[in-house]
């Protein structure tokens, strides 16, 4: 079985997203690695000053050392176990790894304010 730490190792070897990251992926989280590839994609991985942030079709979700405020990763993964991600945090990975961050020069505590 792929682990979290073998996409990881191959997309920071290669700073790239790869057929073989992408499948890696895929192996190790399934739906939630295929999600994860298309929003950093659809440039949908915001960094901010202050946090990460990835667009999901109903909100956006801070990812933060590897956990998010999403239900999923609330309720459905086991925080303690590193290999469980939500597709939020597997994105934010990604995009960070291969330079797709899509970097605004704010706060998004502000940002979020005004929304």
């Amino acid at each position: 079985m792929t682990s979290v730490e073998d996409w990881q190792d191959l997309l920071d070897g290669t700073g790239r997203l790869t057929p073989e990251a992408v499948d890696s992926i895929v192996a190790a989280h399934g739906s939630r690695g295929r999600r994860a590839i298309e929003a950093v994609g659809e440039e949908r991985v915001k960094e901010y000053n202050d946090f990460t942030v990835v667009v999901g079709h109903e909100d956006e979700y801070i990812v933060e050392d590897g956990g998010c405020t999403c239900e999923d990763a609330q309720y459905n993964l086991d925080g303690e176990d590193p290999e469980q991600l939500c597709w939020h945090a597997i994105a934010a990975a990604v995009a960070r790894r291969v330079g797709a961050l899509d970097r605004h020069d704010m706060w998004y505590s502000d940002v979020r304010e005004l929304l």
